[in-house]
């Protein structure tokens, strides 16, 4: 082996032992935690600037400040970020949604902080712990890989940690301190974060920018691990540095050399490209920024101060108004995340190369230097250049499709790290660009007046694209995109529209910050200004246009001054809080106002006084009430209507009359629960106040309309109007065997009920024949067709609906909109389709406009099953549609469901209450391991279960 070689193995050995340390890291913390830490870089950032401000700047002895730095505030630091900012995520609920967004905001806090404290220079006088002989980085990565692997397989704590892992919750119940677990995965990857940032120092720009970036692009190898595996960290940390060492001796020629030289300079970028982009997806959990509340519209007012602020500037002059002409530009790049994360949920970490390949294209397009086009006009240019970058949005729209939550970030974020790397950071591309502004628009005064057009047509493109159909459609998708696909959303089409239309948005913005600063300039599209971006954008309002405009105004105010970092460190700030203030501080201060806000007295109107006196002064009044009559009691308002569940309204109990199958029947002596069909209904209302649906009248006999298998002797009016069929479907689950072989009818004007224990596999057939699930064998044929391929939204426009176990509504539309929802996407011409959904399931009411979010549950379950039914569609499938529902809401429901049984609607119905499937059903499928092992009508099948449960 040569010399030049080994010299370039030992230098690829040390970049690549600084990696696996950062890898060891990020995956202690995802591991003990869930969080993938994306201020892993920042930490390292800040200790390395510690260490160096204890020996360069105080002259104090490097051991010590090496021991007090790594062993002291770099744990310290890590045990504070969890008890401040993310254990009080983990006590909501640990919605990952939030959780990113305050990982980047400590990112952004750190990265502010430190531009504040230290300035923005780079320094190259970092102290050196170790020697640039790669031997001892090396020791100190196996050491620390074989000590944790040996905790994690060997100790109690290891055992808790991956108890942990595995469910947190459950771990919790079982005794075992989650919090310690956490803040001791918190307190080594910061002593890691803070190893790698003190090793890698003295050979890299340490700068508040440089540094991070440079450890987060080294996340591909903790993605390549999986997450979870610390030698397959190892292994591919040392490959890639030492490949990326040795790849520096080759110098190619030709037209594709830079690019040639720039990926073997930058394989760690190439490797977070592979990992996030091919390999699946890491961090399936539902990471989308969503609104938990209802919208609150903004004020007519707001807009009014805004549109005076935004003109004031035209009456700046010099430096103040240099500065102002960069904020109409920011507010249209801004728009584009509230398209693309505000409306239509999906997280973009790289819309910084999105604004930066608009302004390198315009640039490009007016200097005439664009391959095979002639030079352009400044907004000729500019309008071609956003015409080129909107188709390249599939660049993270389409990992999108497949992708969520922390996979999508991550590819987003890869997407954004290699155009940065690779075309930005690329002299042949960028070099000695210039732009002028276009011809009568050269002062900032006049170009100041072109930007407020633009970003008026910007705010007007988002405004299409947050109202009307599709803007519903992209509030579904954000709410619930199961639930969207179950309502004939065409779910991967729309995520490509919001990818793309936010592209081009971005593009328009980063081509006009170009001309307002008369050039290309790469640092302003550096992938830190993507995460500051999608951090500014979220806290202040995701779903915002308003909220857009004011952090683009809050970013480049606060920074316009002689020391930069004030706006990241404002937003970090603000992005930390999250877990604190959910909603934001707009919602923050709502609150604060609200409690600080004097109670109002209340009182009894002269009427009401007087009805009081009757009252109290008849003998038996209470007891004379007429039938009919409102008992002495609260009203509910219409806004009371719409609330939450008042707490004392009765939840329907579970019926003590049968047992589910598999489970010991109760004694005979036991009181038998009422029918549902027969037994009158004494409990309390719907809680939203409302009267429940009523439907025709059932049918009295309910053993007449059972005299066969199939169990239903009515004449039907939609004679062959849809019937679902499954033939030999197979479906199987990392070697467990779902679904063994189930054949299935579900015919029209039917309603057929699927019963058995928990793992009979009853929701697995339920979602194949849904479309959520593939079968592995057999076929889902709706009449003649074969739809086992078809995508849920697919289904649904063929006019197969369903519902969900778990709640499938939409909590930032309202009631109408959801419904609606249905009926556009299942193409149904009749304008009276939703309401005729709303009348049959009296939500006609005032509730039609009351948002969904806060609504009780029986309501929800009307509002969802309207939305199915908003389609017409010929065949029903209900997910134990009675969940959460009290005895005279489920009276309700069986009345509808006949009705539409009578009409000829194919319903299948899957239940654990034998009961209200005694009740409903005109036949009966019992599941056990992946089979239908009895089939016919109601009574017969469950009179055969009892007889069985009675004999064991």
């Amino acid at each position: 082996m040569s010399s030049l070689t080994w010299d370039l193995t030992l230098a690829g050995l040390s970049v690549g032992s600084a990696a696996a340390l950062t890898g060891v890291g990020l995956i202690v913390t995802y591991r003990a935690t869930g969080v993938l830490n994306f201020a892993h870089g920042a930490i390292a950032m800040v200790c390395a600037y510690l260490l160096r401000q204890w020996v360069v700047e105080w002259g104090r002895p490097l051991w010590a400040g090496a021991a007090l730095t790594l062993l002291v505030l770099a744990p310290g630091l890590g045990v504070v970020l969890e008890r401040l900012v993310f254990r009080p995520l983990s006590v909501l609920g640990a919605d990952p949604a939030q959780t990113l967004v305050a990982s980047i905001g400590v990112f952004v806090l750190l990265v502010g902080g430190a531009a504040l404290l230290w300035g923005q220079g780079a320094r190259d006088d970092a102290p050196e712990l170790v020697a640039a002989d790669p031997w001892g980085q090396l020791a100190i990565v196996l050491v620390l890989a074989l000590g944790v692997g040996a905790v994690i397989r060997r100790t109690r704590f290891g055992r808790e940690l991956r108890a942990v892992v595995d469910d947190r919750r459950l771990a919790v119940l079982g005794g075992i301190d989650a919090d310690r677990v956490a803040a001791a995965g918190w307190a080594f990857g910061s002593f890691t974060a803070g190893l790698t940032g003190v090793l890698l120092a003295p050979y890299v720009r340490l700068d508040p920018y440089g540094l991070p970036l440079l450890v987060m692009e080294v996340l591909a190898v903790a993605v390549a691990a999986r997450m979870r595996s610390l030698p397959v960290a190892v292994l591919v940390a040392l490959t890639i540095g030492v490949a990326q060492s040795q790849l520096t001796r080759l110098h190619p020629s030709g037209w594709g050399a830079p690019l040639l030289q720039a990926v073997g300079a930058n394989l760690f970028v190439v490797a977070l490209l592979i990992a996030s982009l091919v390999l699946p997806g890491v961090g399936t959990r539902d990471a989308l920024p969503r609104t938990a509340t209802a919208h609150v519209p903004t004020p007519p007012g707001a807009w009014i101060v805004a549109a005076v602020l935004f003109l004031l500037p035209l009456g700046f002059a010099g430096p103040d108004l240099h500065t102002s002409v960069q904020v109409p530009a920011l507010g249209v790049v801004l728009l584009s995340l509230v398209v693309v994360t505000g409306r239509g949920g999906q997280i973009s970490l790289g819309q910084a190369a999105y604004a930066g390949l608009g302004a390198l294209f315009t640039t490009l397009l007016a200097a005439g230097r664009f391959p095979g086009l002639p030079r352009l006009p400044e907004l000729a240019a500019l309008a071609l250049a956003v015409l080129l970058v909107a188709p390249l949005g599939l660049l993270t729209g389409w990992p999108a499709i497949t992708r969520r939550g922390l996979a999508l970030a991550l590819a987003t974020f890869a997407v954004g790290v290699g155009v940065s790397r690779f075309v930005f950071a690329q002299p042949y591309a960028t070099s000695g660009l210039t732009l002028d502004r276009p011809r009568g628009f050269d002062s900032d005064r006049a170009y100041y007046v072109l930007e407020l057009a633009l970003l008026t047509l910007a705010l007007l493109a988002t405004h299409a694209l947050r109202r009307g159909r599709t803007g519903r459609a992209l509030a579904a998708l954000r709410d619930h995109e199961q639930g969207a696909s179950a309502a004939g959303v065409r779910v991967p089409a729309l995520k490509l529209l919001a990818f793309v239309a936010g592209a081009a948005l971005a593009a328009l913005g980063g081509g006009m910050l170009a001309m307002g600063l008369r050039a290309f300039d790469p640092s302003a599209y550096d992938p830190v200004r993507s995460l500051l971006w999608f951090a500014a954008v979220t806290v202040l309002g995701a779903d915002s246009t308003l909220g857009a405009l004011a952090a683009a105004a809050l970013l480049v105010g606060l920074d316009a001054g002689a020391r930069g970092g004030v706006a990241a460190a404002l937003i970090g700030v603000l992005a930390v809080l999250v877990g604190r203030f959910p909603g934001g501080p707009y919602d923050a201060l709502r609150t604060l106002t609200e409690r600080l806000r004097p109670p109002r007295r209340t009182g009894l109107t002269p009427l009401g006084s007087r009805l009081r006196h009757r009252l109290r002064t008849t003998p038996g009044a209470q007891a004379q009430t007429p039938a009919g009559a409102p008992a002495p009691g609260p009203t509910l308002t219409p806004a009371q209507a719409s609330g939450p569940a008042p707490a004392e309204t009765p939840a329907r109990a579970p019926a003590p009359a049968r047992a589910p199958v598999g489970v010991p029947a109760p004694s005979p002596d036991a009181t038998p629960a009422p029918d549902h069909a027969t037994a009158p209904h004494h409990t309390a209302a719907p809680a939203d106040g409302a009267a429940p649906p009523q439907g025709p009248p059932a049918p009295p006999d309910r053993d007449s309309r059972a005299s066969s298998a199939g169990g239903n002797t009515r004449t039907n009016p939609a004679e062959g109007r849809g019937v679902l069929t499954a033939h030999d479907l197979h479906a199987r689950y990392d070697g467990f065997t779902a679904l063994a072989g189930v054949d299935l009818t579900v015919p029209p004007g039917r309603i057929t009920a699927i019963i058995g224990p928990n793992g009979a596999g009853k929701s697995t057939l339920f979602h194949c024949l849904a479309g959520t699930l593939r079968p592995t064998r057999g076929q889902v044929r709706h009449n003649a067709r074969n739809i086992t391929h078809l995508s849920p939204h697919a289904r649904t426009r063929l006019g197969i609906a369903r519902t969900f176990q778990q709640l499938a509504v939409f909590p930032t539309l309202t009631v109408t909109e959801n419904v609606r929802l249905g009926a556009e996407q299942g193409h149904i011409e009749d304008p009276s389709a939703t309401d005729r959904a709303l009348r049959l399931l009296r939500l006609d009411g005032p509730l039609r406009d009351a948002p969904a979010a806060g609504l009780p549950t029986g309501t929800l379950r009307r509002v969802e099953l309207a939305r199915a039914l908003a389609g017409t569609p010929s065949v029903l499938l209900l997910d134990e549609p009675a969940a959460g529902l009290d005895t005279a809401e489920v009276a309700a429901l069986t009345r509808v469901l006949r009705a539409l049984a009578a009409d000829g609607t194919a319903l299948l119905v899957v239940e654990h209450d034998l009961d209200l499937v005694a009740d409903l059903a005109d036949v009966v499928h019992v599941m056990t391991a992946g089979r239908i092992v009895a089939s016919g009508p109601p009574a017969h099948v469950l009179d055969t279960l009892d007889a069985r449960e009675t004999a064991v």
